[in-house]
This record gives structure tokens, sequence and C-alpha cells, in this order.
């Protein structure tokens, strides 16, 4: 393998950390993916990549949201199912209802508009603007706290957050910064809005990654993206593991402020330079 192929696979592999490391916390993934890959000089046409790595963040969620993810089910059926209804049971189901009314937003403007929201926000210095809207957003939340728990949510609650989940589709914009910071905006408590916000992601990436399978195993350069694909959706998959078990830490004391200044440093920077 000659020089040219080693940078190549280095720069897949450095690309799904970037992915991995960036999708659980709110700094916009999709957007560093794109400053990067501008940066870099590495041209990756379509979403199909962006679609697989992604798809690796969401394993490593359903890993360290496993024990939730089983009880969730568990009490959401057997509250269809069983004649004695519990609160445990009413709680986990609407929870669940509301993950699902929180999912579609962002599914019909996503299939509907994706292409003309790709068109319209275009070119790194959109991103350095999206990120600073990002920073705002973060800091103007950082010091809340909440009072409300997962079984407090409403139906006005999983709208509006659903609503900010769809407005992260617009490069730049932090899927989990929007949808943590519209949930505690809404007086949840942070644990819940971190919560809620990576369950809504489930069904998104795993979405997304349904409508590529055709477009990644048709594609002609199959055998040559293979190797580099691999080495990029393992490094997305235990990045964003340590990535998320760290942002949990930070969420739990408060630090989001971190996060917003980083926005506005690269915001500024990307329009500068970008």
């Amino acid at each position: 393998m000659d020089s040219l192929n080693v940078i190549e696979l280095l720069k897949y592999l450095f690309l799904g950390l970037i992915q991995g490391i960036t999708e659980p916390i709110p700094v916009s993934s999709s957007g560093h993916l794109v400053l990067f890959e501008h940066f870099m000089g590495l041209k990756i046409s379509g979403l199909s990549f962006e679609v697989l790595v992604n798809f690796a963040s969401l394993l490593a969620v359903l890993f360290i949201y496993r024990s939730d993810l089983i009880q969730l089910t568990k009490n959401s059926v057997s509250y269809v199912v069983v004649s004695e209804k519990t609160q445990s049971m009413k709680k986990d189901f609407y929870f669940v209802l509301y993950l699902i009314i929180g999912t579609v937003p962002a599914g019909i403007i996503g299939v509907l508009f994706q292409d003309q929201i790709a068109t319209i926000f275009k070119g790194v210095r959109v991103i350095g603007i999206t990120l600073i809207i990002t920073g705002i957003a973060l800091w103007l939340i950082r010091n809340r706290k909440g009072s409300k728990s997962d079984g407090e949510l409403t139906l006005k609650d999983s709208i509006i957050i659903g609503l900010s989940q769809a407005v992260a589709l617009i490069p730049g914009i932090s899927r989990s910064g929007a949808t943590i910071v519209s949930a505690m905006a809404l007086g949840t408590k942070r644990d819940t809005a971190l919560k809620f916000s990576f369950f809504l992601y489930i069904p998104v990436s795993l979405g997304g990654m349904i409508l590529s399978i055709s477009d990644l195993v048709h594609d002609p350069r199959i055998g040559e993206l293979l190797l580099p694909y691999t080495l990029a959706f393992i490094a997305s998959l235990i990045a964003s593991y340590f990535s998320l078990k760290w942002f949990i830490n930070i969420m739990k004391k408060g630090k989001l402020g971190y996060f917003s200044i980083y926005c506005f440093i690269v915001g500024i920077a990307v329009i500068i330079f970008g």
C-alpha cells in the first residue's frame, strides 16, 4: 500500500473520530465533518459516509442507554396489554409516545426539504454563523436546572423539542444542542433533557441508515471504500461511546457554557478563515 493510500485511510479514520467525538456533544457533528473535509481537502460525495458514521454513534447511544430502553419498552408494552396499569407503566408509555411525536417534524421536513436545506445553507461560512447561533442558545440556558422529570413532559413539550430537532437539519446547528436547549428552556431537568434528546436521535439515525442501505450496497466504489468506511465506523463507535459518557458527566455538573464558548471561537474562526 503506497503512502497516498495510507494518508487517505488516516483521513477517513480521523473523520470517523471527529464524528464520534462531536455527535453526542452540542457542537454539530455534521458541521464539523464539513469543516474538516473542507480544510483537509477530502471530498466525500453523497450522504452515505455521514449516515454510516452516524449509525456507529447510534450503536454507542443504544449501548449506554440499554437499561433505560429495555425498561421503557417493557413498561410501554405492559401499559397496553395488561389490565392493572401502574404509574411507572403510564409514565414510560407517555414518554415513548412523546418521543414518537417528537420524531415526526424532523422526519417530515428531512424527507421533503433535505436537498433544499443543503442547497440554501451551503458553505463553510454558513456553518460558522450557525455555530455561533448554537453557542448563543447554549449560553442562554447554561445555568438552568429545571424541575420537570420524565413523567412530567407534555404533548406541547414533545412538539417543540421535535421542531427544534428539525431546525438542526441546518448544517452547524447542533442536533443535541437544539433539543437539549429547547427541553431545558421548557423547564425539564438536565438528565431528562439529555435522555429525551438522545432517544429522539435513535429513530432519526436508524431511519437514515435504512434509507441509505441501497446507496451503500450499489455504490460502484464499494470495494474500494470498504476498508476506509470500516475504519471510520469503528473510530466513530468508540469515540461516540467515550464522548457521550463524558457529556453525561458534563450535564450533571451544568457546564454547558464550555460548549458555548467553543462554538463562539470555532464559528468566528471559520467566518474569518473559511
